[in-house]
């Protein structure tokens, strides 16, 4: 009976060790898939950063030339996407629209934008890639910030 006893406290420490092992293998698994991920959705919204934004906002976020000031077509130059810039001050969901229909389609009451829509032009998938790389750039203060605003909506 001791003996049957002990074959069970084994079996049942070796079969518990067992699922631990599986699920912390699992858990690394998902992180590094996860952490993956994350990379190829940082490294898209890069590319597409440089190939759709940077011409007008700038190879480093950095935006246009007196930003804040209209132009002779009294629109505003585009504006930096850098801690220096609003961008932040925005929630995720405002931000989406503006890439996907444009500044204007979202202000509204006339207001003219030489920020088009990108709606033909990128996937879903792919504006929320660019805003990622974006917001990857900030310091830890507009990140906070931002993600706050966000979730406040």
């Amino acid at each position: 009976m001791r003996n049957e006893l002990r074959k069970i406290l084994w079996l049942g420490l070796l079969l518990g060790g067992l699922i631990l092992a599986v699920l912390v293998g699992w858990h690394q698994v998902r992180t590094a898939s996860t952490a993956a991920s994350s990379a190829e959705v940082f490294e898209q919204g890069r590319q597409v950063y440089a190939d759709q934004c940077a011409t007008c906002h700038g190879a480093h976020l950095e935006g246009q030339p007196d930003w804040k000031t209209p132009l002779p077509s009294g629109r505003l130059p585009a504006p930096p996407h850098d801690a220096g810039g609003h961008t932040w001050h925005h929630p995720d969901d405002i931000l989406f629209r503006i890439v996907k229909e444009g500044t204007a389609a979202i202000v509204g009451g006339g207001y003219e934008s030489d920020m088009p829509g990108f709606a033909d032009v990128l996937s879903d998938a792919e504006i929320r890639a660019v805003l990622v790389y974006i917001k990857s750039t900030w310091p830890a203060r507009e990140r906070t910030y931002q993600e706050n605003v966000s979730q406040a909506r």
